[in-house]
């Protein structure tokens, strides 16, 4: 008797779920490319290991999660753009967008052309999807506190907006190859009106309606991360009933949010985002049983050198790009080289797979082996500049410790009787101004995001600002003293 497909799903679920929890601290402290792990899983419980289950180009199950998925990826890159960072930095955007991410993908597609004797529209969509850089790759190297602010807002600019600017390239190639039966005018009121006005239209009536609703009765934060889920999902239904596009009507809807109700992105970031990261892995999995190994399959020496081309390609462009920018020379050559291809390439070349435009499959074949290479290459660069940056640490000369204080005579502090359960305390006003006047020590502390401090009138005086990331070796950096009360605050 086979296995029964429910049980077998939930299995793979499981696994992720399980595996992403117990390995989420290793990967924190090694930088060990999470997307390895789970393209392993993949083929562990693929055909060449214990055979559960073997994904095909053809299997439904694919474009259900494989829509779901970039759905997904675009709408998380909208919710996660901070507006006033994007205006403030237009000309760096502008770089890594324009000269940037469209010369990479006009490269790489030209040499596909050439190299690989594929038709033009076939090339504009492989360079496309390899120019798109991939958020769960990235996010090993963004956590790194050795790298600049000015590289992390590019690289964060560039992740953020390249899929929305390669989309329309995948859609209108596609057209072309299928001779679009409804002519470029109405291909052209799909992509770029109705599916963005759709996303819009559900984004403002989602705010909306969800500010009504804070006003009158109350919404727990972390019911508005799927809430944010749910905007996605509605927007990208609307826009395809309207026969727009969906996928532009996600990233729409996110951006809508990103500009009108920054409480709603914090809350998606702090708990929807680890949902859609749960959905991102579990998609790897899939890729991994079987797919994605097929890009071994009908190597030749064409593919092999296009393939060097489209890794390296990124390194001069990039190099040329960001000349007279405001990134330092260390920051340029990280960007230069960081530039995985991960679910976002292998998402953007199966459009044309679903499509069933001829040839396709050769496409999927050959992004799968450069996401392979780049998950090795690009996913072990935060693992050596890890190292890097130990071996420097240990080279430096640790500074004497100060004698330990003498302890002084026991005092008892003053007791605040909390008025929420253990885990969810709050401390309100009167209670830290008697701690004050107590005379005890107490350090306020400011976490806010960044998105939310930029965008609020008010600010505790002499407050200590801590980013709401590496809380812990902030507060060792700043020795903050361990016997003092720390107030944080978040609005």
């Amino acid at each position: 008797m086979g296995t029964d497909p429910l049980v077998t799903g939930l299995a793979i679920i499981g696994i992720v779920i399980v595996v992403s929890a117990l390995l989420s601290g290793l990967i924190d402290k090694t930088g060990l490319p999470q997307v390895a792990v789970f393209i392993c899983i993949g083929a562990a419980l693929g055909p060449a290991g214990l055979g559960i289950f073997d994904m095909t180009l053809e299997s439904p199950i694919l474009r259900v999660v494989a829509t779901l998925s970039l759905t997904l990826v675009l709408f998380t890159d909208a919710v996660s753009l901070n507006t006033s960072e994007v205006k403030r930095h237009a000309g760096l955007a502008f770089r890594m967008l324009g000269p940037g991410t469209i010369l990479c993908a006009a490269l790489t597609a030209l040499a596909a052309w050439w190299l690989l004797q594929i038709p033009a529209a076939l090339a504009a969509i492989l360079g496309a999807a390899l120019a798109s850089t991939d958020p769960v790759l990235l996010r090993g190297l963004l956590r790194r506190r050795d790298i600049s602010s000015e590289t992390r807002q590019a690289l964060q600019l560039e992740s953020g907006l390249n899929d929305v600017v390669l989309l329309p390239i995948v859609v209108v190639a596609i057209a072309l190859t299928n001779h679009h039966a409804g002519g470029f005018g109405k291909l052209g009121l799909g992509l770029f009106v109705l599916g963005p006005g759709a996303g819009i239209a559900v984004g403002l009536i989602g705010v909306a309606a969800l500010d009504l609703i804070r006003k009158r009765i109350g919404v727990r934060r972390d019911y508005e991360s799927l809430y944010s889920l749910g905007v996605a999902f509605t927007a990208y239904a609307a826009a395809e009933a309207v026969h727009g596009s969906g996928f532009l009507a996600a990233f729409a809807a996110g951006l809508t949010i990103a500009a009108l109700d920054v409480e709603l992105c914090d809350c998606f970031i702090e708990y929807g985002g680890v949902t859609a990261e749960m959905l991102l892995l579990f998609t790897f999995v899939i890729f991994g049983s079987s797919l994605i190994w097929s890009g071994f399959s009908g190597l030749d020496a064409p593919t092999l050198i296009f393939v060097a081309i489209a890794v390296l390609v990124r390194v001069p462009v990039y190099l040329l790009t960001l000349l007279g920018s405001n990134v330092n020379r260390r920051g340029r050559l990280i960007i230069a080289w960081f530039g995985p291809s991960g679910l976002s390439s292998l998402l953007l070349v199966l459009l044309p797979v679903f499509a069933g435009v001829p040839g396709s499959d050769r496409l999927f074949r050959i992004c799968a082996l450069i996401v392979l290479i780049s998950v090795v290459l690009h996913g072990g660069t935060p693992m050596l500049l890890a190292r890097i940056a130990r071996k420097r640490e240990s080279e430096v000369e640790p500074p004497t410790p100060e004698p330990p204080e003498r302890l002084q005579e026991p005092r008892s502090l003053p007791v605040i009787e909390p008025s929420q359960p253990v885990g969810t305390q709050i401390v309100t006003l009167e209670e830290l101004d008697r701690l004050q006047r107590s005379g005890e020590e107490v350090i306020v502390l400011d976490v806010r995001t960044e998105r939310s401090r930029d965008t609020s009138d008010s600010q505790a005086e002499g407050s200590v600002r801590i980013v709401p990331e590496n809380v812990v070796a902030q507060a060792r950096e700043l020795r903050l003293p361990k016997e003092a009360w720390l107030i944080a605050y978040c609005a």
